[in-house]
């Protein structure tokens, strides 16, 4: 299945122009705020009409403008799971859950597989006002799973969450990007969920799609920084090599160890690992007597000049693509340059929890 979007929209003085394709997986629609996020799922799931354009899902037109085609809602065969679970706070969560088959008479969806993914069966008997914000979410997950959908959408479904509540969700939806043969479109304007769940990244700036393709690739190039330089960082794919007893894991990026605080993860595991651009310190020479663990070797694919007086720097090592945010006058320093070898550095404990999680498709 694939979801296509091609959508024009004016709201005031901001105008919406956007072309995307959604592939099996979770496609994440990146962004800072006011950059068009709401405006498109809201276009998808048909809780805005936009002025002209076209979305299509499993080969079903959900709206073409110049045909006069627009399904409603309710007939879109959406599940739709928002920032706050918005569950029916007189029904328990078994009834809730329930609730997700009403439109879909004939769902394939088998209750007690999804109670199990979600690990709901402690909860079943419990009203909403009883649930964490952390299970309320797992709850509104299923509901939407439960309605059989041809898509999911997410809309920032973690921005009302604590850190510790996203900590116990982010891995609900890797199972759900994992696990579920439906496109997930999701919102964010967290690189840190994008780097752990996106299988795709659209990148939207003021409107308009600035990079579409895989989160190392967006994430990864210098010219693409939807939330500004402040929150650049690359994406580095690993496996967890094995644990230590002084509380690090070490990780195989490529053949160069890395080490992080400790990781629940068993050895052999896939991993994804983000690493902020603000966090990486470069080096000429091969550093010594450092205190920081993690060195990579690796030459300059690019330079891209900050309107201030920073720099982004993109380096190709062992491990994949990392980036370096640097002052102008170090790049000038270091006599950086395209084709230039060098070393980045970076501590483990900048490495933070949240920064690192399963790929698509890891056991």
């Amino acid at each position: 299945m694939t979801l296509s979007v091609d959508i024009r929209h004016r709201l005031g003085d901001f105008a919406v122009d956007v072309t995307f394709e959604a592939p099996p997986g979770l496609t994440v629609l990146f962004g800072r705020s006011g950059s068009g996020k709401s405006t498109v799922i809201n276009a998808v799931a048909g809780l805005l009409r936009p002025e002209a354009g076209r979305i299509t899902v499993d080969g079903q037109t959900l709206l073409d403008g110049a045909s006069g085609v627009e399904l409603p809602p309710h007939k879109r065969g959406l599940g739709y799971i928002f920032q706050e679970g918005r569950l029916f706070p007189h029904l328990s969560v078994r009834q809730n859950l329930k609730y997700g088959r009403w439109f879909r008479k004939r769902s394939r969806a088998d209750v007690a597989e999804v109670v199990e993914m979600l690990g709901l069966g402690p909860l079943l008997d419990r009203r909403p006002g009883a649930l964490s914000g952390g299970e309320k979410q797992r709850v509104a997950i299923g509901r939407a799973l439960l309605s059989d959908p041809r898509l999911i959408l997410a809309d920032e479904p973690l921005a009302a969450l604590d850190e510790a509540r996203k900590a116990e969700i982010l891995p609900y939806f890797e199972r759900l990007r994992d696990e579920v043969s439906v496109p997930i479109l999701y919102v964010s304007h967290s690189a840190a969920e994008v780097a752990r769940l996106a299988t795709t990244v659209v990148a939207l700036e003021a409107g308009r799609v600035t990079g579409q393709g895989p989160a190392a690739d967006i994430l990864g190039d210098p010219m693409l920084t939807p939330l500004g330089a402040r929150a650049a960082g690359a994406v580095l794919e690993a496996r967890v090599a094995r644990h230590h007893d002084d509380g690090l894991t070490e990780l195989d990026a490529g053949g160069v160890a890395l080490f992080v605080p400790r990781l629940a993860q068993m050895p052999g595991q896939p991993l994804r690992v983000r690493i902020a651009a603000q966090e990486v310190v470069l080096s000429r020479g091969a550093p010594e007597g450092l205190s920081a663990l993690n060195v990579l070797p690796g030459r300059v694919e690019r330079i891209r000049p900050g309107t201030g007086p920073g720099a982004i720097v993109s380096l190709a090592t062992p491990a994949g693509t990392v980036l370096a945010r640097i002052t102008q006058r170090s790049a000038k320093m270091l006599d950086l340059a395209e084709g230039v070898s060098c070393y980045a550095v970076v501590k483990s404990v900048a490495i933070a929890p949240e920064d690192v999680g399963g790929p698509d498709g890891a056991a």
